[in-house]
């Protein structure tokens, strides 16, 4: 692509939308592109997408590119900012659904579905900053994935603008299931290498009456991981991580690991539930307010300043055996098979290179898989952020990239074998 090339999209794009809807990008934009637009509608991106395949300009979309930021190699010519479309749409209290823009934050939505006694139950880091678009395309979920699943379970409806600017709709409005090609799993994770997510239906769930959480320390972290399985076993538990020292002593348990779980519901039941925490040694309970700070704390999580951190997912039995494996520090959510993992410090790339292929071959043997979250700005350009696939499956991904998204713009090389 010649300077010319992006000159013309540039002009194109300002008249489009306006001089003053295509910016200078702003903190972690600043890694994802060199200029952003900031679209009003779905026609606006359609024709952001059309100039942007007649000059073969790539794109990237985005919320607040705090991911995206992260993973980038080298910034796009061009961000598209969805922070101007971010509107709820519908919202049926009734069916417990709700469809809103993608550049509405997610907590944005909670704060107006709380009026209801609703929610939608899912909790990235910083759910104030995530949009419901990043949080579908990078597929964001924390501790409350053990009760209610990840963005691909509660998302019903997804509306896209891809390929010549065609807006593309999958799902509907009501939950249920329909024959066909399933977009809703093809977008959720998909990084915006194949659209630009616009819009989200998703079923809802009530805000729980009451929510207890059980803090226990562990010598051992084969303990704290038994402890949490038995517990997995014998509640209906809302969350269950297990901490490494590092970040167990942010919780008031320097040099051991700590469990934390927590159960939700009525007076009645949280009483019954408590009493089968009760079993954990040297357990600590905290009541509704102070276990809903601590649920935030363990939520919003920092693994900064790491020279790397990844995202390990195994089968839930292999989880903790895994982690220990890694000589890294770790969240890890209990009863999933996911943790978080970080080295911390400093470390050059042959350093870097090695730990990174260290940790896959322990997830590979754990029948698992790992993707790295962030790398130190100096390693990044360098380092595979997502694992190999194997060949069959690497092959279907680029000739779905290649339907997609023919003319290559959508976020090129941000994605699974550089797709």
């Amino acid at each position: 692509m010649s300077d010319a090339s992006f000159e013309r999209a540039e002009d194109a794009i300002r008249r489009l939308l306006g001089a003053e809807a295509v910016r200078a990008p702003r903190a972690h934009e600043s890694l994802c592109a060199r200029i952003v637009a900031e679209p009003r509608d779905l026609e606006q991106i359609a024709a952001i997408v059309r100039v942007c395949e007649t000059e073969r300009i790539a794109l990237a979309p985005f919320g607040a590119a705090r991911t995206l930021g992260e993973i980038r190699r080298a910034p796009v010519m061009l961000g598209v900012s969805l922070a101007r479309m971010d509107r709820v749409v519908a919202h049926e209290p009734e069916d417990m659904t709700v469809i809103a823009q993608a550049g509405l934050t997610l907590g944005a939505l909670n704060r107006r579905l709380a009026e209801h006694g609703q929610r939608l139950p899912l909790d990235p880091r910083g759910p104030g900053e995530t949009t419901l678009g990043a949080l579908l395309g990078a597929a964001q979920a924390g501790p409350l994935r053990l009760s209610e699943g990840t963005p691909r379970d509660l998302l019903i409806g997804v509306r896209f603008v891809g390929r010549e600017g065609r807006v593309v709709h999958g799902g509907g409005r009501v939950v249920k299931n329909v024959a066909g090609y399933d977009l809703m799993k093809v977008m959720t994770g998909s990084f915006g290498t194949l659209g630009v997510i616009v819009e989200a239906a998703f079923k809802l769930r009530p805000i729980p009456e009451g929510y207890t959480a059980a803090l226990a320390p562990f010598v051992r972290a084969a303990d704290a991981f038994a402890a949490a399985a038995r517990l997995c076993d014998a509640l209906p538990l809302v969350h269950a991580e297990v901490l490494s020292p590092a970040l167990a002593a942010r919780f008031g348990y320097p040099g051991a690991f700590a469990l934390i779980a927590a159960v939700a519901g009525n007076a009645p039941e949280l009483e019954y539930q408590q009493g089968a925490l009760r079993t954990l040694d040297g357990v600590a309970f905290l009541d509704s307010a102070r276990a809903g700070a601590i649920y935030e704390q363990l939520r919003d999580l920092e693994f900064a300043p790491a020279a790397l951190a990844a995202q390990l997912a195994t089968a839930p039995a292999e989880l903790g055996r895994c982690v220990e494996s890694l000589g890294a520090e770790f969240r890890a959510h209990a009863g999933c098979g996911v943790a978080q993992i970080f080295l911390a410090g400093e470390v050059d790339l042959d350093g870097a290179r090695e730990t990174l292929a260290r940790w896959r071959s322990a997830a590979r043997a754990a029948k698992g898989h790992l993707r790295l979250l962030a790398a130190a700005p100096a390693l990044r350009p360098k380092l595979d952020f997502f694992d190999a696939p194997p060949p069959g499956a690497l092959n279907l991904m680029r000739r779905l990239k290649a339907a997609f998204d023919p003319a290559g713009i959508f976020n090129p090389g941000c994605f699974v074998g550089g797709i």
